[in-house]
């Protein structure tokens, strides 16, 4: 069955870097699209990034607030997709998930998805 498992968070310093990994299993990886959502404290849980390979070329997208500072890419020939964090600012706090599913699914909105890994914290604090 589809399944999705994120690992990578922890504590880190302002300015500092993390990179989050979701390993994908269960489904064909080059038909769908991964999505990376967080979900701060006492907030909902917003998408951030996203990668589509159903097009045969991939293509990503990201929120302003990431734009510049996290990148998402697939490991070579490997179903596990990361996504890298540079810069990380308080406001990146939270818990990181990564979702999988039709592109204009993840694009939808979280209420939308079906397919959710268990997420990983992130917290930003010095």
């Amino acid at each position: 069955q589809t399944k999705l498992v994120e690992s990578g968070g922890g504590l880190v310093q302002p300015g500092g870097s993390l990179r989050l990994s979701c390993a994908t299993s269960g489904f064909i990886l080059d038909h769908y699209a991964i999505g990376w959502f967080r979900q701060a404290p006492g907030k909902e849980r917003e998408g951030i990034s996203y990668i589509n390979f159903s097009d045969g070329v991939p293509s990503t997208y990201y929120a302003d607030s990431v734009k510049g500072r996290f990148t998402i890419s697939r490991a070579n020939a490997k179903d596990t997709v990361y996504l890298q964090m540079n810069n990380l600012k308080a406001e990146d706090t939270g818990v990181y998930y990564c979702a999988a599913g039709p592109l204009f699914i993840l694009k939808l909105g979280p209420r939308s998805v079906d397919y959710w890994g268990q997420g990983t914290q992130v917290t930003v604090a010095s």
